[in-house]
């Protein structure tokens, strides 16, 4: 497979390298694998740490910034980052309000900011978690006890972010972060297989007119494997996913998320295809994003993640944001 990569020891630190040459608003610490607000700690503020395995982008590095995360802790590709990086990140960007850590709900990265979390507090920040684990696919699976954590944690991180801005104290952060998980459901669907720079080569085999739904964001195996199915077939399955299990009764948020080789053109046909299947079943939308957001490296495919907002979410969702990879109102 061609890649646009030196060698695949330094594609993290080579892509940290880039973000801090294009994003002068940001703190980039290369060897210590840390992206934090250049502003940072901000006074007053809680301070919004993430972070999970590199190949994901934007998610997390894309994120930080005014509105959003305080800082990001990037992983080797697919591998959860360490205690050390976390620890650093907070201190970095505690102000003395205390750090959220926003945690999708994959084994390592779990144990690992729970680690984190603890060694913080031991060097006197205050820290408080909130696990995402918004897929509806499966159960477990490889990487994970209980729910994926996918396209869910852009919506607790913009929302929790937004109510940090305005000096919100950490309880209610963490509150309204759980919030969002709670009211959050995703369903994602692979037509190609992922490669990983250190492979070199697709990590699992997806036959040419066949398509898998319920894929993880690591190429984890979902539901079930069919014959390749039409965009509107696909949006029906994956609606009907989530409304089985979420069941909102007002309006919801919808993110129409491309798995990183899905062009616009599919993804906006694709968010007709779940506007229409919304509206069939009586689900009003109040807002639409549509792009790469919670990508899988090269992985063709897209996933839809809703969450059931009242007025003061979708007040928080649509507050100012300013980051490389998400930003209005400012």
């Amino acid at each position: 497979m061609k890649m646009l990569i030196n060698v695949p020891e330094t594609v993290v630190a080579d892509a940290l390298r880039g973000i801090a040459a294009a994003h002068p608003e940001l703190t980039v610490d290369v060897e210590n694998r840390v992206v934090a607000r250049r502003d940072a700690p901000v006074a007053g503020k809680v301070g919004l740490v993430s972070g999970g395995g590199s190949g994901h982008e934007p998610l997390h590095a894309g994120f930080v910034g005014p509105g959003m995360l305080s800082a990001a802790c990037p992983g080797e590709v697919f591998t959860s980052p360490v205690p050390d990086q976390m620890v650093r990140a907070a201190a970095a960007v505690d102000s003395g309000a205390g750090v959220l850590f926003v945690v999708k709900n994959y084994t390592g990265d779990v144990l690992n900011f729970e680690m984190a979390a603890e060694l913080a507090e031991d060097e006197g920040v205050q820290v408080a978690q909130v696990v995402v684990d918004d897929d509806v696919a499966v159960s477990d699976s490889t990487f994970t006890a209980g729910r994926r954590g996918t396209g869910a944690t852009l919506f607790v991180e913009k929302i929790a972010g937004a109510l940090a801005d305005e000096g919100a104290p950490l309880d209610r952060v963490a509150a309204v972060a759980r919030q969002v998980n709670g009211a959050s459901r995703s369903f994602g669907v692979a037509l190609g297989a992922v490669t990983t720079p250190a492979k070199g080569s697709p990590t699992f085999d997806l036959p040419a007119g066949e398509l898998e739904l319920g894929i993880g964001i690591h190429g984890e195996p979902g539901r079930e494997r069919r014959p390749m199915m039409t965009s509107g077939e696909i949006a029906d399955f994956a609606v009907n996913a989530i409304l089985e299990d979420l069941r909102p009764t007002g309006p919801v948020l919808a993110l129409v998320n491309g798995m990183g080789a899905t062009p616009l053109l599919e993804l906006y046909g694709f968010n007709a295809e779940v506007h229409r299947a919304l509206s069939e079943r009586g689900v009003p939308v109040a807002r639409t994003l549509v792009g790469n957001y919670v990508t899988s490296l090269d992985m063709a495919g897209c996933s839809v993640t809703l969450c059931q907002v009242d007025e003061e979410l979708l007040r928080l969702w649509d507050a100012p944001v300013r980051t490389a990879a998400l930003r209005w109102g400012l």
